[in-house]
């Protein structure tokens, strides 16, 4: 199984999340642990990212030899979940 790793950003997302949002997000990393090449995973257009969805919510990753990177957890505003990645590469 692969290694999470949770970027500075991520976590402070997390953090201000209701329980039961803290939870599913939780739940849908562990499932990319086990297979982060879902049928639901998309590869971003010019990033070597990832991303999927967990309810109202949006996870950007990266898979790397035995680790997942989690990038990014935001709303899924998609305009504003690209232009804080963007900021943030």
């Amino acid at each position: 199984m692969l290694k999470i790793n949770l970027s500075k950003a991520s976590l402070k997302f997390l953090k201000t999340l209701p329980a039961k949002q803290k939870q599913q997000c939780a739940l849908r990393i562990q499932e990319l642990r086990k297979n982060p090449t879902a049928q639901d995973v998309k590869k971003l257009k010019g990033y070597s990212y990832s991303r999927c969805s967990c309810g109202e919510f949006r996870i950007i990753f990266e898979v790397q030899l035995n680790t997942i990177d989690v990038i990014l957890v935001e709303k899924r505003n998609d305009d504003r979940v690209y232009k804080k990645l963007n900021r943030m590469t």
